[in-house]
């Protein structure tokens, strides 16, 4: 019996250390189409195959769509969020073209901790 909490409490320490890595701020700011950041901000394809460090980003392979939500800005430029049919998740803005833009002007808001949570379905992955 004891063996097993310890066995137990050993896995919650090692999901706790993993989920630390996975919660780690990409950004204080972030740019979207509303102060919401739930209007599609555009849509792009890939131009490369994309595989994510982390269950935090979306992966993709050549040529798939994906529509963009939100853009990191100041600290990290580089990542933009989107989603392809169910998955969500970030991905390097040089992965990806341009095909069509339906915001012409972006609002830059605070990002919020829950940004930086892996989705898993309709719920957020604490770990």
């Amino acid at each position: 019996m004891s063996r097993i909490l310890d066995q137990k409490i050993l896995l919650l320490v090692i999901s706790f250390l993993t989920s630390l890595q996975s919660t780690k701020v990409l950004s204080e700011w972030k740019k979207c189409g509303d102060r919401e950041c739930e209007t599609a901000m555009s849509r792009v394809q890939a131009t490369t195959d994309y595989l994510g460090p982390d269950c935090r980003y979306l992966n993709f392979e050549t040529g798939e769509e994906i529509m963009v939500y939100s853009k990191l800005s100041r600290k990290n430029e580089n990542l933009w969020t989107g989603s392809k049919g169910k998955d969500f998740g970030y991905f390097p803005k040089d992965a990806v073209k341009v095909e069509e833009v339906f915001v012409a002007e972006e609002v830059e808001v605070l990002t919020k901790e829950t940004d930086f949570l892996c989705l898993h379905g309709d719920k957020y992955a604490f770990e």
